[in-house]
């Protein structure tokens, strides 16, 4: 699994809460935190300083409460917490492999359980709305793709084409049967 993690396990950067203009860079290597600073005034005194670099060991930033509130006042708790997190080994490895790999896997789950994916994360909202992983539900639908389907694809995109022409269908087909035994039961005397 050390293999999926590159050197830079996190890298953020924004400007300095207000009234600060200051400008703030955080990188989380494998083995090490570094914290990058740019004063940005119009006093004379800050004029010209040159940017300032700490780079800490990941235990050295756990023991180190001073940086790890600027980081919080800069970045806010959750970056905090996800900072803390990796410092302690504690590594998303499911976030690190490649987009291709994801939806090859989100191919085997089902919809809901992609539904319910896509609200963890920008990144697996946007794999989750891809056009290939609703081509795949809709290919998993019916036994072939035409080129009729392909342009109104186009035009409509691939999860709409699911929505408004198979999964209306895979929903209806299972309440006739209960309506028409209800309608039976009704009927009968």
């Amino acid at each position: 699994m050390a293999s999926l993690l590159s050197e830079i396990l996190f890298e953020t950067a924004r400007q300095g809460p207000p009234p600060s203009k200051d400008f703030y860079q955080f990188v989380i290597t494998q083995k090490e935190v570094i914290w990058r600073w740019w004063k940005i005034s119009v006093r004379s005194e800050f004029r010209g300083a040159p940017p300032g670099e700490i780079k800490l060991f990941h235990n050295d930033f756990l023991n180190d409460a001073r940086l790890q509130e600027q980081l919080a006042a800069v970045f806010g708790a959750r970056i905090l917490e996800y900072t803390l997190a990796l410092c302690r080994g504690h590594v998303d490895y499911l976030e690190r492999l490649p987009d291709k790999l994801l939806l090859k896997i989100l191919s085997c789950i089902s919809l809901q359980d992609i539904g319910h994916l896509s609200q963890t994360s920008s990144r697996f909202r946007k794999l989750c709305n891809s056009e290939e992983i609703w081509r795949q539900a809709v290919m998993g639908h019916c036994d072939m793709i035409t080129e009729d389907m392909e342009m109104l694809a186009n035009v409509m995109g691939w999860k709409n084409i699911f929505f408004k022409f198979y999964y209306n269908k895979e929903h209806d087909s299972t309440a006739y049967p209960a309506e028409e035994e209800d309608k039976a039961n009704t009927e009968s005397p």
